[in-house]
């Protein structure tokens, strides 16, 4: 778990489409689940998806961890701040993960706490 985020927010962070997908093989699983409240996706194809249109919503925006990871067993728990590399967040939001067997990411439940107007 204690990669996870690093793991986590670098798919989130990877503007190259070939390189996002080796990332998401890489760290997810194959039947991964991300929810927030404006996604529910599953597959590693729809989660890229996703990013993909995060990165075009918010383009030249890096996702930034906004606190430690509470960990225990296969789940894990974190803020991110989402905005203009250098600044403070535009967005901040906070996830639940649980991984699989093998230390992938199975599902994502996300919460936005904070979004532009």
């Amino acid at each position: 778990m204690s990669d996870l985020l690093d793991h986590y927010l670098a798919c989130w962070n990877a503007t190259d489409a070939g390189e996002r997908w080796h990332l998401l093989q890489q760290h997810w699983a194959d039947d991964c689940r991300y929810v927030d409240p404006l996604a529910d996706v599953q597959g590693r194809a729809a989660v890229d998806a996703t990013i993909a249109a995060v990165q075009e919503q918010f383009p030249g925006f890096v996702f930034t961890p906004a606190g430690p990871v509470d960990a225990h067993h296969d789940v894990a728990r974190f803020q991110w701040g989402l905005g203009p590399a250098g600044a403070d967040p535009v967005v901040i939001g906070f996830d639940v993960v649980t991984t699989d067997a093998d230390g992938r990411i199975r599902t994502v439940t996300g919460f936005l706490d904070r979004i532009p107007g």
